[in-house]
């Protein structure tokens, strides 16, 4: 052993668990971690303009991997910043690493400067947090972390980092290399969901969530291709399968298909897969139901504390994803005319129709975008009904092809972008925003910039906080109160970061627009002015009013 910095040891004890790249707002309070980067090459520091930035890239960069993204923060405003990313990180089932400068050990508890007690603050939004009084110990900790981050249900962690235990030097044994412990499905349960199968006269599969994985979706993908059995992806979860599956039958969620509905309503046996069964997926437990009368349900779900946390299950499986996935796609069973007819009507519902008399109709513009980029694009989006349109009309490419927050937080999009594309420079990354959703995170078009990122970058600005314009005239029609938005010229805005830049206002002149995007370098950012009328892919504002 040698006697090395807190630093020091914490950044290789990142470098052996195979962090390639960590995103920060610099801080006073980790300046011995600064310091041992410089040393090595191996870590790409990318260096955010705001906390939130930071943690959104880390939880997108973790999703991308299956490894934990990797951040750090200062203490006190950096930390709270950051906080954001972590509830999304938690909600998303993502794994992610959030490391926080903290205060000296002997000022601890006086309310010192920028003082919070991080442990408190983060224990209902991260699997673990911790503090790291020991230097020696900090390959513990560290190696805890990723195990933590990865195994059973995947989510954050955070790690409080004393500015003087960072300077300390001292001996410490280094951690081996974590990897996520393998969850085996057991013959007994498989036997009884084949047995269930086998009964069933209208299996429904709802998949996404946990621990999923490129391997995953290929068996299911391969098993429903089979069986006929429909597979409906949760919220925000439809890359989970490539979208041309012969069974893919659409996903759940805000605006979802009818007949996508009502196929999970008359289901008498429900097949979920790595799913939670969240508020949005069940449409406020009511589609499906925690005690969900004359269904059957299979749970599956690598966190044995997530099983009968919130629904009854017939039969609960504790495995991860991929080896339950491949069990399943050699498992033997009857086959089922109905995925075929359930894809029918995806394709159906997923086929924009031009809207009449609408300057500028975003159905026939994701339709553009279908035609123009690959079919491996990576889209990214925060919250906002603007997202509706490319839920619906998009199709998704497989795992790792959708970058969304089940959470429902604004501001994801862009910061996750910038990972995506540093994680796979080589693919189309696309970045969606609504103008309110986009100027919570626009400052890191500088980081995008500056780390040579390339994205393109969409802004559907109707001057308003739409989602929450669209609940107001439900419950208070004709009474706008506080979502109207004053905004900047977008595209100009972009130029000044570095960025090419042209605004839309009218649909014929959106595919043109993309193909001069999509022939520039770099960060590209097209500004769509829309009508707040066309307030979903759906229905109008006036429509909501007058009900």
């Amino acid at each position: 052993m040698t006697s090395r910095s807190g630093g020091r040891i914490l950044v290789d004890q990142l470098a052996i668990q195979g962090c390639e790249r960590l995103f920060t707002v610099p801080g006073e309070s980790f300046l011995a971690v600064l310091d041992a980067l410089h040393d090595t090459s191996s870590i790409e520091t990318v260096v955010c303009r705001q906390e939130g930035g930071v943690t959104f890239m880390a939880c997108a960069d973790g999703a991308l991997t299956g490894r934990p993204g990797v951040s750090f923060v200062t203490r006190g405003p950096g930390a709270t910043n950051a906080a954001i990313g972590v509830h999304v990180a938690m909600q998303d089932s993502q794994p992610m690493i959030l490391f926080i400068g903290d205060v000296d050990r002997s000022t601890r508890d006086r309310e010192a400067f920028q003082e919070v007690d991080f442990q408190a603050m983060f224990a209902p939004l991260a699997k673990w947090t911790a503090r790291i009084d020991d230097a020696r110990r900090i390959p513990e900790y560290v190696a805890r972390a990723y195990a933590t981050a990865m195994n059973g249900r995947p989510g954050p962690v955070v790690l409080a980092l004393p500015e003087d235990m960072l300077l300390e030097t001292v001996e410490a044994v280094d951690r081996p290399r974590i990897t996520r412990a393998p969850q085996a499905v057991d013959d007994d349960s498989l036997a009884r969901l084949g047995d269930l199968l086998a009964t069933a006269e209208r299996p429904v599969a709802i998949i996404g969530g946990a621990g999923w994985t490129s391997h995953a979706g290929q068996d299911v993908a391969a098993w429903a291709d089979r069986t006929g059995v429909p597979l409906v992806a949760a919220f925000r979860r439809q890359d989970a399968v490539p979208n041309d599956c012969p069974a893919y039958a659409g996903n759940l969620g805000y605006g979802p298909n009818p007949k996508v509905v009502e196929r999970v309503r008359s289901a008498d046996l429900l097949l979920v897969i790595g799913a939670r069964l969240g508020e949005a997926t069940t449409d406020g437990y009511t589609l499906v139901t925690p005690d969900h009368p004359d269904q059957r349900l299979v749970h599956v779900h690598p966190d044995p504390e997530e099983l009968h946390s919130s629904y009854r299950a017939d039969l609960a499986i504790c495995a991860d994803m991929s080896s339950f996935a491949e069990a399943l796609a050699a498992l033997d069973g009857p086959a089922h005319p109905a995925g075929a007819e359930a894809h029918a009507d995806y394709r159906a519902w997923s086929t924009p129709r031009p809207r009449a008399n609408v300057r500028l109709d975003l159905g026939p513009c994701v339709a553009a975008m279908k035609e123009a980029m690959p079919a491996d694009t990576i889209i990214c989006n925060g919250a906002g009904n603007y997202s509706g349109w490319w839920h619906r009309y998009w199709q998704y490419g497989g795992y790792g092809t959708q970058l969304a927050p089940t959470a429902g937080a604004m501001g994801y999009g862009l910061p996750a972008a910038v990972a995506a594309s540093l994680r796979y420079p080589a693919r189309a990354v696309v970045a969606l925003a609504g103008d309110g959703d986009f100027l919570m995170n626009g400052q890191e078009l500088a980081t995008a910039v500056q780390h040579g990122a390339s994205i393109l970058v969409i802004v559907v600005d109707n001057s308003a906080y739409g989602t929450i314009r669209m609940h107001q005239e439900r419950e208070f029609p004709g009474r706008v109160s506080a979502t109207t938005l004053g905004n900047p010229d977008f595209a100009a805005l972009a130029r000044a970061f570095g960025c090419w830049a042209e605004t839309v206002e009218e649909t014929a002149a959106f595919a043109p627009a993309l193909g001069r995007a999509l022939n520039q370098p770099g960060v590209r950012l097209l500004h769509l002015k829309t009508d707040l009328e066309q307030i979903t892919a759906g229905t109008t504002l006036t429509a909501i009013r007058s009900k």
